[in-house]
């Protein structure tokens, strides 16, 4: 076989299909965000499509404390956590993770990706006979844990308790049984029935598995995400979530009881073979979570101009999906045309947003994702709307009704 023509082949047919990703080449500029320098058009640009959802990854409690574990304790973690990589710093963390979702222990991976990966392959593989089930809308690494767990699984339709109370139902009684869904769904931007599903499933004693990746730091007193807002935080077995997001640096966690944390940690290849988080993202990380638990200034601010650039874009006649977060979506549905809006805003307005296709978005709802965060200024939506709006009218796009 000619390995390098399929390459070819498969990457001509993603081109074909406007489906081949391309990687913006950017530059955050410390003190400034959301602006970055893109190298490709040679200037700065207004970023609108960060995960950096609260700017928390340029806040000076985290910076600082990056740099002080730097100077203090050096680059690198060491190793494993087993082997020489577990530091006080990643013990602090933890605890720290624990208090946030009131649960006995946490543990932490590289990223929220691997976490999913792992606790996931870990509990479906290991625990004899387990039947997995699974939002029909779940991401990518909710799927892949599942999927190389190489459990029995079954798909309930999106949000839909009465759908999995029928697969459930029809199970053995005495098999186990793990329920995986999200709180906060990142392309439609809408929410899980947190305390519906959970009554499913305990009424036939499945285990549950929250995924809080879009949710922590931004809902709740104290930033602990959907399930604190909703009052259900103690409902979910486990509950999973990332660093990388609303508290700006790196890394991912799961938090339970006491028992089913050490499992994961005595059973988990994904975690047990990793070298652990370098000590200065650790650091960023306690500090992020530590000014998020008690201030409400970036949630509340970050609500606001979410409402405002909701309510510009609808004025405009531009198709924004109804999104009950934080999560924009502007319906473009069709890929080549996502792109070309993309194109547009970056090359003639300096607007970074990049083009959502599928297959993260189901085909014929291509769209773009908008983020917008505190530090978005009204001048910044100004901007933002005039250029949709520009971009729209120049490429005969269709409307809102």
């Amino acid at each position: 076989m000619n390995y390098e023509c399929l390459f070819e082949r498969r990457l001509s047919s993603l081109r074909a299909e406007s489906r081949y990703r391309v990687f913006a080449d950017i530059e955050r500029s410390c003190g400034r965000f959301p602006r970055a320098f893109h190298h490709r058009v040679g200037g700065e640009v207004t970023v609108w499509c960060s995960n950096d959802y609260l700017g928390m990854g340029q806040h000076p409690v985290v910076l600082e404390a990056m740099i002080n574990a730097i100077r203090e304790l050096g680059a690198g973690s060491g190793g494993t956590r087993n082997i020489a990589g577990n530091t006080h710093l990643h013990l602090m963390l933890e605890a720290e993770l624990a208090h946030l979702h009131c649960r006995e222990a946490a543990l932490l991976f590289t990223s929220g990706f691997v976490a999913n990966e792992t606790a996931l392959s870990t509990l479906a593989s290991t625990i004899p006979g387990m039947v997995v089930l699974s939002d029909a809308s779940n991401h990518a690494s909710i799927i892949a844990g599942i999927r190389n767990s190489r459990a029995e699984k079954h798909i309930f339709r999106h949000n839909d308790p009465g759908d999995l109370k029928r697969l459930l139902a029809a199970l053995p009684p005495e098999r186990p049984k793990l329920v995986c869904f999200e709180s906060v769904y990142s392309m439609d931007g809408d929410i899980g029935p947190i305390g519906a599903l959970c009554d499913v499933a305990d009424a036939f004693g499945a285990m549950t598995y929250l995924d809080e990746v879009h949710a922590v730091g931004l809902y709740g007193l104290h930033g602990a995400g959907i399930a604190e807002r909703d009052g259900v935080l103690d409902r979910p077995t486990v509950i999973q979530a990332t660093l990388a997001k609303a508290f700006g640096v790196m890394g991912g966690y799961v938090v339970g009881s006491a028992a089913l944390v050490d499992y994961l940690r005595s059973h988990a290849p994904g975690f047990i073979f990793t070298t652990s988080l370098p000590p200065a993202l650790a650091a960023g990380a306690l500090a992020a979570i530590r000014h998020l638990k008690n201030s409400q200034v970036e949630r509340a601010k970050h609500q606001e101009r979410v409402a405002l650039v909701k309510r510009r874009l609808a004025g405009a006649g531009l198709p924004v999906m109804p999104s009950q977060t934080h999560i924009v979506p502007v319906l473009i549905g069709d890929a080549a045309r996502c792109n070309s809006v993309a194109n547009a805003l970056l090359q003639h307005h300096r607007i970074y947003v990049q083009p959502i296709n599928y297959p993260t978005v189901p085909r014929g709802t291509e769209r773009l994702r908008l983020t917008p965060t505190p530090l978005h200024s009204n001048a910044d939506i100004d901007a933002l709307v005039d250029a949709l709006a520009a971009v729209w009218q120049s490429l005969s796009l269709h409307n809102a009704a």
